[in-house]
């Protein structure tokens, strides 16, 4: 059963800027633990899933926290926006819901790199495009590592992947809507997303039949 978490408008322009509320969620996952069905060309995206060895990551992870918002409550945030952020907004109004799962790996701990590899194959194993790996060594994610996946039905994008690693951490969020890969670079820097390299993204732009290369 899907489970969504219904916090305030305070709670989610944090999570919206790029801050994530660190907090321990024992039972986050358990609604994800059942949903093992593809999402490649086979009904809506199911925003809770995660593979089994994220949860095993979850499991040895110092903190973490877990939470989905919905339509309703993106659009609420995308009408308190400013103007200037007019390109987010209109990614917002796109979305039908975004997961963050959230796993912070306190004192000598580590997320064990074979796990991390193991969460990376299991989207290409249900059929999710992989577009982009950006190493960031130093800057603001200290190190780290992100992967970008699609979930195509023909030229639509019905929803998407962002994995965000470093040293100490792991940010996996779940984006489920009818957008592109451009919307993706609007929501870099929030939800957790690092901005990340966008040019693979651009030069993967799916293009219908009609559309000139």
């Amino acid at each position: 059963m899907r489970r969504t978490l219904f916090v305030g408008i305070p709670v989610l322009c944090v999570a919206l800027s790029g801050g994530i509320l660190w907090a321990q969620a024992p039972g986050a996952l358990e609604g994800a633990r059942a949903a093992h069905v593809s999402d490649a060309g086979h009904g809506p995206v199911v925003l809770e899933w995660v593979s089994p060895a994220f949860q095993d990551l979850s499991a040895k992870a110092s903190t973490r926290t877990s939470f989905t918002l919905d339509r309703s409550m993106l659009g609420e945030v995308a009408g308190l926006m400013a103007d200037q952020d007019d390109e987010l907004r209109q990614t917002l109004n796109k979305l039908d819901g975004v997961s963050v799962h959230a796993l912070r790996f306190g004192g000598y701990g580590t997320p064990d790199p074979a796990e991390v590899d193991q969460v990376r194959a299991a989207y290409h194993m249900r059929g999710w495009k992989h577009l982009v790996t950006t190493t960031n060594a130093g800057g603001p994610v200290h190190n780290g590592v992100t992967d970008v996946w699609l979930v195509l039905d023909g030229v639509n994008v019905r929803g998407a992947v962002v994995l965000a690693e470093t040293p100490k951490s792991l940010t996996l969020v779940t984006i489920a809507g009818n957008l592109s890969p451009v919307d993706l670079l609007h929501l870099r820097g929030h939800f957790g997303i690092p901005r990340f390299d966008g040019e693979g993204l651009k030069d993967e732009i799916p293009r219908g039949p009609g559309d000139q290369q």
